[in-house]
């Protein structure tokens, strides 16, 4: 992650969350020198923050590096929406797992991003890069698309505004090619990630309505690109999303 550039937040609070949100998924620790980098504030004032968040619970120090502490993840679980979606997704995703043995995925949309709030696997599932709390860029993900694809028109540009990075050679990173993509997704009612987000693994996902029809999570199944038949696997994964649709709405 490059450094913030523009104005810094004024309040004690907004600086200490940029501190929080500097983590990205793939890191387990930071140093003092790498969250400066990643927030653009003065190593005085992330060091004194960062002794106040230690303090408070919210990072653990190991050696001279930090990390998230149990204390967020246990906030997480408090949320309300993502609890409730968990709990009636699970069921359903452990369907799918005993039907394909492969990642299934629960996601909602989170800004530019796709966040997996479940993940259901087992030892037979392709090892794959994502975890429960993850997020990945919706324009390379099979869930993200789905997003993309039902959402207003506003968010799409949005989303191609803040740039569309390649995350393997297959990410589609042509705003026009984008869009061909989304619409083959709304008429097939599913989206597709062939390889996209990362090499050699394709996915398969199917929005979840509310009883207004709004979209509110999706399911996906994630896979080896040389076993997933995604196009055969659709309507396994339309079926849960559907069965989970109606529980919502009733």
């Amino acid at each position: 992650m490059a450094a913030i550039t523009g104005e810094l937040p004024k309040s004690v609070l907004a600086r200490g969350l940029m501190l929080l949100d500097a983590f990205e998924p793939a890191d387990r620790e930071l140093t003092l020198a790498e969250l400066v980098a990643r927030t653009g504030l003065p190593k005085a004032t992330a060091s004194r923050l960062v002794a106040e968040l230690v303090r408070w619970g919210g990072l653990e120090r190991h050696g001279g590096r930090y990390r998230l502490s149990l204390k967020l993840f246990e906030l997480g679980q408090r949320v309300p929406r993502g609890r409730d979606l968990r709990a009636v997704a699970l069921p359903y995703l452990e369907d799918l797992y005993e039907a394909t043995h492969e990642n299934v995925h629960l996601a909602v949309r989170a800004g530019a991003y796709t966040l997996f709030l479940e993940k259901v696997c087992g030892h037979r599932s392709t090892p794959i890069m994502s975890r429960s709390g993850d997020r990945l860029p919706v324009h390379c993900t099979a869930t993200g698309k789905v997003f993309l694809a039902l959402g207003p028109p506003e968010y799409f540009h949005r989303v191609v505004l803040a740039g569309l990075d390649r995350l393997t050679p297959r990410t589609i990173v042509l705003p026009a090619l984008l869009r061909k993509d989304l619409a083959r997704a709304v008429e097939r009612g599913y989206g597709v990630n062939h390889e996209e987000s990362e090499v050699g693994v394709v996915a398969v996902a199917v929005p979840v309505f509310d009883r207004q029809r709004r979209v509110v999570a999706a399911i996906s199944v994630t896979g080896s690109a040389h076993r997933l038949d995604v196009e055969r696997l659709a309507p396994s994964v339309r079926s849960a999303a559907a069965a989970m649709s109606s529980e919502l709405a009733g």
